[in-house]
């Protein structure tokens, strides 16, 4: 069996994969919560996961892994917009217009950025019973306890009850409790408790929770705080203890460790997770993205407007230009980014590759064995394309299990579509009309250069203007227009 090695946050190292259970691998990942289009930061561990999916998917077998991505469609940013979108209807109506509209454009951007669907993606509405059973559980163990907060009553999660609690972000206790403002969480045994449930107001939506503590129940009608959903979504199918979970550096505290805190006291283990993987931050055009700054921007403005560096970008560039880092590492997010990634993809579109990679696990692919290197395995791409272009077999069989594996099977289909609808003498035709939009281009005769682009636009072929990664030359693709 192939040996993977991946960096796991939980134990600050880089260590041999070995699965629970090699014929059922199984993965989560925190989604999206559904109030508002996902930003080209969401689109990070969507597309990292993607990869480590198709990996494992390649390693163990396509049905030996099960890979779950949750939709957070409870959440108090959801009732504001839903409140500001739809003022005139129900709340609980408004609620449904907002997660709907924006869980289906979250499926829309992960398909048009090359992702695989998840073998199960939960809403946490559907779970709310199981999270009431955990809760109580939670109680029942001594681990949360019922309180009046300001805004009603609470189920809190009392991290005091868990000696370890910090270890995934390796904060200790005491040192959260320093500089806590305790007068105004009064409520609160000890200022970091947190919320497994929590009252809602006549004109919020809730559930009716029931909890039992010390021989006195009490029903409360609310909803789940953020963390217990994950918990509750993961073990139902996943099981209490599973091989890898993941998403963002910025959900190991508090979330990926307030989840670990519930899991664990709820069921008795030591381990929520065996594995724990983050991928680093992005930030576009070198600074942090944010709406103040006008650098912020939606996978759907990218995909659809000229928002973004004057024109909209395809989703196969979009992956490409994230893998082209490490996941572990910062991104820079910059249209000169973007051009790169698509010159490589308009260099890598004129092969076309009939080999079946079925069984095939070869030497150059090895990069994403170890800690999901995809930079390494991009530039080893970059040679196998050569080899392949003339004909090496190993080679083609290479590059082309490099492609499904990075996710883009798109630019294979794409060369072999180009080649299906338009016959050799028509392509002949075509690459001579780009050959000669060049020379018009070399000798800055503009105007004849844009006419030429246009005049084949209208015959349904769109051109791809990029630069050759190696010579820095001006390299054009086309492609059929759908």
């Amino acid at each position: 069996m192939t040996e993977l090695k991946f960096w796991n946050t939980l134990t600050r190292d880089r260590q041999e994969f070995k699965p629970i259970d090699p014929d059922n691998v199984r993965m989560y990942v925190c989604g999206p919560t559904v109030y508002d289009f996902a930003h080209i930061g969401n689109a990070r561990p969507v597309i990292v996961f993607d990869v480590l999916f198709r990996l494992l998917r390649h390693v163990y077998g396509e049905d030996h892994v099960t890979y779950v991505r949750n939709i957070t469609d409870v959440d108090d940013k959801i009732n504001a917009r839903a409140l500001r979108d739809y003022p005139d209807l129900p709340l609980n109506e408004a609620i449904a217009k907002v997660t709907e509209k924006t869980a289906d454009r979250f499926h829309k951007d992960a398909a048009a950025l090359g992702c695989l669907p998840p073998t199960h993606e939960p809403r946490a509405t559907a779970h709310i019973d199981g999270m009431v059973t955990m809760i109580q559980t939670l109680i029942d163990k001594g681990n949360a306890y019922v309180t009046t907060g300001r805004e009603g009553r609470e189920v809190l999660f009392a991290v005091g009850s868990m000696p370890d609690y910090g270890k995934l972000s390796n904060r200790k206790l005491e040192d959260q409790q320093a500089g806590a403002r305790i007068a105004v969480e009064d409520h609160k045994r000890n200022p970091a408790d947190f919320v497994l449930w929590k009252e809602s107001a006549a004109d919020e939506p809730g559930w009716d929770g029931s909890f039992t503590e010390d021989g006195k129940t009490v029903t409360i009608h609310g909803r789940p705080g953020w963390h217990i959903e994950c918990s509750v979504m993961s073990e139902h199918h996943l099981g209490q203890t599973f091989d890898i979970h993941g998403g963002g550096l910025d959900l190991i505290f508090p979330h990926h460790e307030n989840e670990i805190a519930q899991s664990c006291c709820a069921h008795g283990n030591d381990r929520m997770a065996n594995l724990w993987m983050h991928n680093g931050f992005l930030q576009v055009e070198g600074k942090k993205m944010s709406k103040s700054d006008g650098n912020f921007v939606t996978i759907a403005e990218l995909l659809e407007t000229d928002k973004f560096g004057g024109r909209k970008w395809p989703g196969e560039v979009l992956r490409l230009a994230m893998l082209m880092t490490h996941y572990r590492e910062p991104i820079d997010f910059s249209v000169k980014r973007l051009e790169e990634a698509e010159a490589i993809i308009n260099r890598w579109a004129d092969v076309a590759l009939g080999v079946n990679t079925s069984g095939h696990s070869l030497e150059q692919i090895r990069p994403l064995y170890d800690d999901l290197n995809t930079p390494l395995l991009i530039a080893e791409m970059q040679r196998l394309y050569k080899a392949a272009k003339s004909g090496d077999q190993e080679a083609q069989i290479s590059f082309k299990l490099g492609l499904q594996l990075l996710g883009l099977e798109s630019i294979e289909y794409l060369s072999q579509s180009v080649a299906n609808l338009v016959d050799n003498e028509s392509q002949n035709a075509i690459q001579s009309r780009i050959d000669q939009r060049l020379k018009l281009i070399a000798e800055k005769h503009w105007g004849e250069a844009d006419k030429l682009r246009d005049e084949l636009l209208t015959q349904g072929i769109q051109l791809k203007d990029g630069k050759d990664p190696e010579t820095g030359e001006r390299v054009t693709t086309w492609e059929v227009k759908r």
